[in-house]
């Protein structure tokens, strides 16, 4: 039986085993080495602090930045499209328009040939429709009923070979 670690697991070096970890500490984090300044003695030293950009600290950024927020909270997205991203829009919807007049029209415009075949197939699928009822209403019909029209069936084709010969 195999187990999964969900942790990827580092060769033991000679002399880890005997150190003691503090509590929170991973072993890797034990074995990296600590910054100097980190001892407290080094205070005449300059911390590092992270850098302010000019751009967003400007008032103009600030201003502009709380009226998109405000704008986004509203529903009003801004409509200043480049050019050529309308134009590109214009001329998609005009395409899917086009495409789709064109359809109707060839739905409208429907030869003789098309019309007769339509017509035959109507009618085709309406005789499919009565023969599946008839079978359904024979299907439903009791047996002595079945047996009486094969009876008579059976005569008829009787006494036309009687009146053939």
């Amino acid at each position: 039986m195999t187990t999964m670690f969900r942790y990827p697991v580092f060769p033991v070096l000679p002399g880890l085993d005997q150190t003691i970890i503090p509590e929170g500490l991973s072993r890797a984090r034990s074995i990296m080495a600590e910054p100097d300044y980190m001892d407290g003695d080094g205070e005449e030293l300059i911390k590092p602090k992270k850098l302010l950009n000019p751009v967003k600290t400007s008032r103009n950024h600030q201003d502009l930045h709380r009226e998109l927020l405000m704008n986004q909270k509203r529903g009003l997205a801004p409509q200043n499209k480049p050019e050529l991203q309308k134009v590109m829009e214009k001329r998609k919807r005009d395409q899917v328009l086009k495409a789709q007049k064109e359809e109707q029209e060839a739905h409208k415009k429907r030869s003789d040939l098309e019309i007769e075949l339509m017509k035959r197939r109507e009618t085709l699928e309406q005789l499919e429709l009565e023969q599946h009822k008839d079978d359904e209403e024979q299907e439903n019909t009791p047996e002595f009923v079945k047996m009486k029209s094969n009876l008579r069936r059976t005569k008829q084709e009787v006494d036309g070979q009687e009146r053939a010969t």
